[in-house]
């Protein structure tokens, strides 16, 4: 845990070294808004100050961390929503040091997020990515159950953030919806059943082609195609309710009709 014992825990889980637990200590914050710029390294115009830790605490959202020893490996921060009559929460950040990815830490952040949410009263929780990150995408489509069927373009603007190689902020829109059956069936390891209509490619090699200046507008390419398809699509009525990885690395979202809440 950081210096001063971070406190707060529901719940501890440390199958391994790690331990995760809801956070209420400033120490504790500190320790994840300093991992939040190691992840991103963004200019400190970006960063999302302590303060804002602080104020999502007190408004009823969450700050979540994964401590190794005494060490933040990881840290998911949330702030509460209200759109369309219905109360939600809206994961604003996940992050995983370098070193402890791949292991699926991400993933035990966010089990332990709806856990936690729906002890609270929550049916829904939202949070926003790039279409064009794969394996983020993965997760949040075949591993944990979420869908999207909104696009936000360019939505904070040009970042300082080298991931995000100087291209828009484009983003998909995650709709988790915690009791329904399709997320319940996908956390037992089930395969979600649905008609696909429409799938949208994204090349392994957009993570090259956005870190080098030579290479960055073939990136953009990707992504104008992309942005293009997916605002059809959704304003056709359908949704992204799968996701496949292919052996060379390449990512496709699948799409289709949503009918369930």
């Amino acid at each position: 845990m950081a210096t001063g014992e971070a406190t707060g825990a529901r719940e501890t889980v440390s199958a391994d070294s790690i331990v995760i637990l809801l956070c209420h200590d400033l120490e504790a914050m500190r320790a994840c808004v300093a991992l939040q710029k190691e992840v991103w390294n963004f200019s400190d115009a970006d960063l999302i100050p302590l303060r804002m830790f602080v104020v999502a605490d007190k408004i009823g959202g969450q700050i979540i961390a994964a401590f190794d020893g005494k060490e933040a490996v990881g840290f998911g921060l949330s702030i509460p929503g209200y759109r369309d009559g219905r109360s939600y929460l809206h994961s604003h950040m996940l992050a995983v040091r370098q070193t402890y990815r791949d292991a699926g830490l991400g993933r035990r952040i966010k089990l332990f997020q709806r856990d936690d949410a729906l002890t609270r009263g929550y049916e829904l929780i939202e949070w926003t990515f790039d279409p064009l990150e794969i394996k983020n995408a993965y997760l949040n489509i075949e591993r944990l159950g979420a869908i999207a069927r909104r696009y936000n373009i360019n939505q904070y603007g040009i970042t300082s953030s080298p991931l995000q190689g100087g291209l828009p902020t484009d983003r998909l829109v995650a709709e988790w919806w915690l009791k329904s059956k399709r997320v319940e069936s996908i956390l037992k390891g089930k395969k979600s059943q649905f008609t696909l209509v429409k799938s949208i490619s994204i090349p392994t090699q957009i993570y090259e082609w956005k870190s080098a200046p030579a290479t960055r507008q073939r990136a953009r390419e990707v992504q104008d195609r992309t942005r293009d398809e997916f605002v059809k699509a959704f304003a056709d009525g359908l949704a992204v309710l799968g996701y496949e990885r292919h052996e060379k690395g390449n990512g496709k979202f699948l799409l289709g009709q949503w009918e369930e809440r």
